[in-house]
């Protein structure tokens, strides 16, 4: 039986998992990031949980364009399940409902994932005592924002009782966020008209996406003057309404922003 720390000195006892790192520092021993931490697993769930809307959002997106691509339900599911990477899998669906050869369509899954090679070298100086299992799992599980929360967390590779725990805590909720998403989406897509296209799947993503986001007064401001802007302006050529209604938004809100600022000073 493993035992939760690695012993420096035989006359030493083994400090409990949970003990503080700077208490360990003290003691000679190294902790064991593997050793299971639940304050920390809870601290990586409460960490990620506002990003989790999101990530659902963009995989419901993600599988109603599978639907719409052509594949079906089980290829959708089994492709979701497997890949596991949104922007890889929206590269390759319009070369697989065009026929594109094969290696076509792994190259360029390949090089829209490419970033995960960063991720992972980045991450392997923080688990590399783990067994290549286990690392193979947190790199399948791993995404975006949750590698960069986990990093803005320990930001040093040196070992720290709950460092595992923390990453799975992030890890675990967002791949179940994006799977209930996608799956939702593929179940979903079948039952979306088929003229409305890519472009409902979009337009959805959109909303999911800034709903979460619309939190206080600038925000809002901006949001409601894009809207309304978009709409106004939308007999532009070449959709320039859209761009005026993004800056219109931005302006807006950088403006409520500065003026709600000015007048707490006063007020204090």
């Amino acid at each position: 039986m493993n035992s939760p720390m690695t012993k420096v000195s035989s006359a030493q006892p083994s400090p409990h998992p949970s003990a503080d790192p700077a208490a360990l520092a003290e003691t000679g021993l190294t902790p064991c990031v593997a050793t299971h931490h639940e304050p920390s697993w809870r601290a990586g769930l409460k960490v990620g949980m506002p990003t989790l809307f999101g990530i659902g959002a963009w995989g419901l997106v993600v599988g109603i364009a599978m639907v719409k691509s052509g594949l079906s339900v089980p290829q959708a599911l089994g492709m979701t399940l497997l890949v596991f990477a949104g922007s890889a899998q929206l590269a390759a669906l319009p070369l697989i409902a065009s026929h594109a050869p094969i290696w076509v369509i792994f190259a360029t899954a390949l090089v829209v994932n490419l970033r995960f090679v960063i991720f992972s070298a980045v991450l392997a100086p923080h688990f590399s005592q783990l067994p290549w299992r286990k690392r193979f799992l947190l790199g399948y599980v791993s995404g975006d924002m949750s590698v960069a929360l986990f990093l803005h967390k320990y930001p040093d590779p040196a070992p720290q009782v709950g460092k595992l725990s923390y990453l799975k805590g992030l890890l675990y909720p967002n791949w179940a966020s994006w799977q209930i998403g996608s799956i939702a989406g593929i179940l979903v897509g079948s039952a979306v008209p088929a003229e409305w296209g890519l472009g409902f799947a979009g337009t959805l993503a959109i909303i999911c996406v800034m709903v979460p986001l619309m939190q206080g007064r600038p925000a809002l401001c901006g949001v409601l003057v894009a809207g309304a802007v978009a709409v106004a302006a939308a007999g532009l050529p070449y959709k320039l309404g859209l761009l005026l209604a993004v800056l219109l938004g931005m302006l807006t809100a950088m403006a409520v922003e500065e003026g709600t600022e000015k007048w707490r000073q006063r007020h204090e």
